[in-house]
């Protein structure tokens, strides 16, 4: 792994856990729920993690079109 590859992944480390804590889920995100999730159904774990997920979409989104204008 690249130096700049290290950084992009620290970048959205830190994104996701802003993004979860602001939302009020950061009980749901991997570094602080790492257990087996196997037996949990799909949706389930789409209801914790999809709005994270979207919320980060939309922050890097606006960034970039920021950064295009």
């Amino acid at each position: 792994m690249t130096q700049n590859d290290q950084k992009q992944k620290e970048f959205m480390k830190k994104l996701k856990i802003e993004v979860a804590t602001e939302l009020g889920l950061l009980q749901n995100i991997k570094e602080n729920n790492d257990h087996y999730k196997g037996d949990v159904p799909a949706k389930y774990n789409g209801a914790q993690g999809g709005p994270i997920g979207g919320e980060m979409v939309r922050r890097m989104i606006q960034s970039a079109q920021q950064r295009m204008s």
